[in-house]
């Protein structure tokens, strides 16, 4: 099987003004995710905000926050094995934050040098 890493990717704002019931409602997608995918899901967590970023730049520069200045910010990501691309987009077209009208996912293959 391959692995894939799937990076989740939203509006911060939009995710900050989140009522209770919004936040309980995208809880229960990532458990039925976790659920649906199983054992397949071998890692995973939310990012704290992109404010909290530290970026490192060739030849020692180092700043505060996110690399590029972007509507959409990383909040979190997955680990996933599938049996191929299709499947891990199947898998991953599960996650919350496709219904959400701000989010998106980028799933990317792992490198595999075994």
């Amino acid at each position: 099987m391959a692995k894939y890493l799937v990076l989740i990717y939203g509006d911060e704002q939009r995710w900050d003004a989140e009522t209770e019931a919004e936040l309980a409602a995208k809880d229960e997608g990532h458990r039925a995710f976790n659920a649906a995918a199983g054992s397949r899901v071998l890692g995973g967590h939310e990012l704290e905000a992109s404010s909290t970023a530290t970026t490192l730049r060739g030849g020692g520069l180092i700043t505060d926050g996110p690399f590029l200045e972007s509507k959409e910010a990383l909040g979190g990501f997955y680990v996933i094995e599938a049996a191929d691309l299709d499947a891990a987009i199947a898998l991953a077209a599960l996650l919350p934050e496709l219904s959400s009208g701000h989010g998106g996912v980028e799933i990317r293959p792992i490198v595999d040098h075994g």
